[in-house]
């Protein structure tokens, strides 16, 4: 068996939560457990929002907590030239369109199916003649993706997930997603797949809410050639409303417990066990 290797990967653009405590110490045990490497990647190339007062939070919430990673931290920003080298790739693929569509023309268009992530690219810009590529998202044909699998003699896009089993992709339902903007090099969805690959990553685990998007990773790992790592897909924290814990929503930071005097590594040993504190709740289908 080959060494395992997980990853925990926040973007610095807000502080911490108790939800991003438990996905780190799952993919931090996961690892350890089978004395392998975890590592911690930063996700900054969103370049409006992230901070580099977050990425010192991160550090700092991380040692609070008890988790040590290993080698040097990871950073996305640094690594645009080989997410530009995969939209190359797929662009002399034939596979990418450039899209000048914005958020409301998809939400008033009266063709946009939904999916997982809400409404779906009715594909306005695919094969129009003419867009503008300055300044223009692009955008990956899903249809002539699959297609070129097809050709290639894809039977079906799999993966195991450790909690739920083998999985089918099923990335028609996401449409043809955005890969890339001007004001974002590179997508969450292209940037995590190539790094996940580049880094070794045998085993990926994060929250429930990500599910659906390795529909997608999984059809760029097919595509670019890239492995495809084992899944573990945890449950989420929930607050005293029910709702997962989440940024926006101002859900208590681990620099907020930390002043006022809570102890990481018990903290971290009670997340292990399921011990939550008081005001939050673990999901009925938790595992």
């Amino acid at each position: 068996m080959s060494r395992i290797v997980t990853r925990f990967a926040p973007s610095p653009t807000g502080k911490l939560h108790l939800g991003h405590a438990f996905s780190a110490i799952q993919s931090h045990d996961r690892a350890r457990r089978d004395g392998g490497a975890f590592l911690l990647r930063i996700e900054d190339i969103d370049g409006t929002r992230s901070r580099p007062e977050h990425v010192f939070g991160i550090v700092e919430d991380l040692a609070w907590l008890g988790l040590a990673w290993d080698g040097e931290i990871l950073f996305q920003s640094a690594r645009l030239d080989a997410y530009a080298a995969a939209l190359e790739r797929l662009k002399t693929m034939n596979l990418l369109y450039p899209c000048t569509c914005t958020r409301a023309d998809i939400a008033a268009s009266g063709s946009a199916p939904h999916g997982p992530a809400g409404a779906i690219y009715p594909g306005t810009c695919r094969g129009r003649d003419g867009v503008e590529e300055s300044g223009a998202a692009w955008r990956l044909d899903g249809a002539a993706a699959l297609a070129l699998l097809d050709r290639r003699g894809r039977t079906a896009l799999k993966w195991h997930d450790e909690i739920a089993g083998v999985q089918v992709a099923d990335p028609a339902a996401h449409g043809d997603v955005v890969l890339a903007r001007k004001d974002a090099p590179a997508s969450y969805h292209l940037a995590v797949v190539v790094d996940d690959a580049w880094q070794g990553v045998t085993h990926v685990v994060r929250g429930e809410d990500l599910r659906a998007a390795t529909d997608v990773h999984r059809l760029l790992q097919a595509l670019l050639e890239l492995p495809t790592p084992v899944y573990r897909h945890h449950g989420l924290l929930l607050g005293a409303d029910g709702r997962r814990l989440a940024k926006r929503d101002n859900a208590p930071t681990l620099a907020s417990l930390r002043d006022r005097g809570v102890d990481g590594p018990g903290l971290a040993e009670n997340l292990r066990a399921g011990r939550l504190p008081i005001g939050f709740a673990l999901p009925n289908d938790y595992l």
